[in-house]
């Protein structure tokens, strides 16, 4: 049961030593989810072999150009290769407007439906659901409206115990009535608790991504105890004022709300394009959080299933 986040991009406002603008892939059982779509994102897919045809939501933080230029390239492409199925965005206001005018002025044709949902981004809510997960949003602290999105894995039903039916000769044909939690009946009449034929689900994994924003506390509540956490680190501790001027993060507060959180998980990203040696931000993290990793590009980072005890 995969669940995984694939970087495209972790460099923050161009590209540089290699890296470029913000995106990410969250994988969820082959169900492939756009997170931000900065410049040469879809030639980042082809680097690293991404299935684009897979992708139907593509979720953005905000409407700073290394977020969403690479957004009409993406959509124009799906286009030439005759994509008929649906594609959802989510984002803040002025999305429609910006992906409408260079359709228009390129005079490019859409062959699928595009539907741009606008959200909210100074509030917590629940703007998206399928089979797979529910995503949320997370209100961030930035120059212009920015929001982060926070995906949760729906509950899955109780694990049967394929020995268990054949041992006591239930027929598999009750599986998904025992998976919702009912009782095995087998050829004699015998019914059997639940508890003797099953295990629990594993937990419900998660991801937030929060990218851009100033150190901002309240999010805490929102992402507590999450398997992994995405947040921007622009600038080191010596930097602060830079960081408080753009209103970005440095990699210590990153790893504050990170530790406050109780989180299993922290990647830190949108590196400054000052930073060569990415290693000075990763030891003021890991100083604070010590479960931090940099978000390198083409690297994948699986969550894994946790079991109830």
């Amino acid at each position: 049961m995969t669940f995984e986040v694939t970087i495209l991009g972790s460099n923050a406002a161009v590209p540089a030593f290699g890296r470029h603008p913000s995106a990410q892939i969250l994988n969820v059982n082959e169900q492939l989810y756009l997170i931000d779509c900065g410049e040469g994102t879809q030639i980042r897919m082809n680097d690293h072999n991404i299935r684009r045809h897979r992708i139907n939501q593509i979720f953005i933080s905000h409407l700073h150009g290394d977020h969403i230029f690479g957004l009409i390239g993406l959509l124009t492409s799906y286009s030439l290769g005759q994509r008929t199925e649906q594609i959802d965005i989510f984002g803040p206001a002025g999305l429609q407007e910006f992906l409408e005018v260079q359709i228009k002025i390129s005079q490019s044709h859409l062959t699928y439906p595009l539907n741009v949902h606008t959200v909210d981004p100074t509030q917590a809510t629940l703007i998206f659901s399928d089979r797979n997960l529910t995503v949320t949003t997370i209100p961030l602290d930035h120059r212009i409206p920015a929001c982060g999105y926070l995906f949760r894995e729906k509950k899955r039903l109780l694990n049967v115990i394929p020995e268990k039916l054949i041992e006591y000769g239930i027929d598999f044909k009750q599986i998904n009535e025992i998976k919702k939690g009912g009782k095995g009946t087998n050829a004699k009449g015998e019914a059997f608790d639940n508890a003797s034929l099953t295990l629990p689900p594993y937990i419900p994994r998660s991801f937030a991504y929060c990218s851009d924003t100033a150190y901002k506390p309240d999010i805490i509540p929102l992402i507590k105890e999450i398997d992994l956490l995405y947040h921007e680190a622009t600038f080191s501790e010596d930097k602060t004022e830079n960081a408080i001027a753009t209103k970005h993060s440095t990699a210590k507060e990153a790893a504050m709300i990170a530790k406050a959180a109780e989180v299993e998980n922290l990647l830190i990203g949108h590196f400054s394009s000052r930073y060569h040696d990415l290693n000075i931000l990763l030891h003021e993290a890991k100083s604070v959080f010590s479960n931090t990793q940099l978000a390198i590009e083409g690297i994948t980072f699986p969550v894994k299933i946790r079991r109830s005890i």
